[in-house]
């Protein structure tokens, strides 16, 4: 099998191009390894760059300043070396062999057989090389795999699950991005059974391998089966609702949206702080993904498919709208009713257009009113900006300035 370069942007694009350059030269060997293979393959979008080499670490670094592109020792203690050309990064590392593995992290030798270097990746469609010219080389049997949606590991799978855990959660999110029908068996059994090594990743690892599963199209089949082989509960504690994320991912299927999947997290943990709290520090969750899940949690606004446009304004103007489409998103997935889809489209509608108002008031037309500078302007302030939201906004400059001074005689005096 060959890769097209004129059909791959990313083969022909300069910095790539004088990367490969750099290390194939006198006699230079580099194929591009993983992902990037993978994915082309598919007819997939390309993301980060990764090229393997027999050269070691000092020879890859000589020959890229040579070429004058900088050389970052990304990984060095592993072999990888950062290229960066205009800006962009290219990954190199020399071909690895596992040395020993504690269910974490690996002490590796570098090697000069490509066997080697695949055999120690985890899974076979992740074990494919391609040169410069296109052409594929597979030694595990990866491309009748990715042809079949088949995501199976290289070799023994409870080997290699051992060797990092963190192999158990990249099989479901794998699967989730490109598996087609049931999970691999031999995979699922040794996921299964070597669950409780889970307990040994850092909860960065496991977040970051959770979010992008709940990133794919559809994660839905494949929560299903983790949750059933007693996997999820390793991760998500509290009693989950899958089914109130299926129809989330329907919803975001039938609408056009684009998986979100903080908000399917939220979706699929019960609306409880205490578990929010549990969760987001068993994952080390970003402040702002703590804060955006407690927030979903713990919102007791009225949110229904029937809101009024008035409604909506108010909501939007007091809680924003990102945090409006959050809840709308939410609401909506608990809403068997399939008909009312249209007016929770049209929520989220409202929310994109609405242009948030300017209270018109400011401190200076209170002070004018005869009220001394200080705390009591800014009560007054927000007692007249409650009746202008309450009003639906209204911009009829009398009958602001009556209220005002109603309040200003009511607090002030």
């Amino acid at each position: 099998m060959k890769l097209d370069p004129a059909r791959q942007p990313w083969m022909r694009a300069p910095e790539t191009r004088a990367v490969m350059e750099a290390l194939t030269k006198d006699g230079g060997t580099a194929r591009f390894v993983g992902g990037v293979v993978r994915n082309s393959l598919l007819g997939q979008p390309v993301g980060d760059i990764d090229i393997a080499t027999p050269l070691m670490p000092d020879e890859v670094t000589k020959r890229l300043e040579a070429a004058n592109i900088k050389a970052v020792p990304t990984g060095i203690e592993h072999g990888t070396i950062t290229a960066v050309v205009d800006g962009k990064p290219v990954e190199v590392t020399t071909l690895r062999r596992d040395v020993s593995t504690d269910g974490r992290r690996a002490v590796v030798a570098f090697t000069k057989d490509w066997g080697e270097d695949a055999a120690r990746r985890d899974f076979t469609m992740n074990a494919l090389y391609a040169d410069a010219e296109g052409t594929v080389f597979d030694s595990v049997g990866g491309i009748a795999d990715l042809q079949a949606g088949k995501v199976r590991f290289v070799g023994d799978a409870t080997t290699r699950i051992r060797e990092d855990y963190l192999r158990i959660l990249r099989l479901f999110r794998f699967h989730a991005w490109y598996g087609k029908g049931e999970i691999d068996s031999d995979a699922l059994n040794a996921a299964a059974s070597e669950k409780s090594g889970l307990a040994k990743l850092s909860g960065e690892r496991m977040q970051s391998e959770l979010l992008k599963l709940l990133a794919a199209e559809n994660p839905v089949p494949v929560l299903r089966t983790m949750a059933a082989s007693g996997i999820l509960a390793e991760l998500l504690p509290g009693a989950l609702d899958i089914a109130r994320l299926e129809r989330l991912v329907e919803n975001d299927t039938n609408a056009f949206f684009t998986p979100d999947p903080v908000l399917r997290l939220a979706t699929l943990m019960p609306a409880d702080a205490d578990t929010v709290t549990e969760t987001a520090d068993r994952l080390k969750l970003s402040n702002a993904d703590r804060e955006r899940l407690m927030d979903l949690a713990t919102g007791r606004e009225k949110i229904v498919s029937w809101l009024s446009i008035r409604e909506v304004r108010k909501l939007l103007y007091r809680i924003g709208p990102k945090r409006f489409r959050d809840r709308v998103q939410l609401r909506w997935a608990e809403d068997a009713k399939a008909s009312n889809a249209i007016q929770w489209r049209a929520l989220m509608a409202l929310a994109d257009s609405w242009v948030r108002p300017n209270f018109p008031l400011t401190g200076r037309d209170v002070m004018n009113a005869g009220v001394k500078e200080g705390p009591m302007i800014g009560r007054i302030l927000a007692e007249v900006e409650d009746w202008w939201v309450d009003s639906d906004f209204i911009e009829d400059e009398f009958s602001l300035a009556e209220r005002m001074k109603a309040v200003v005689q009511a607090m002030a005096y």
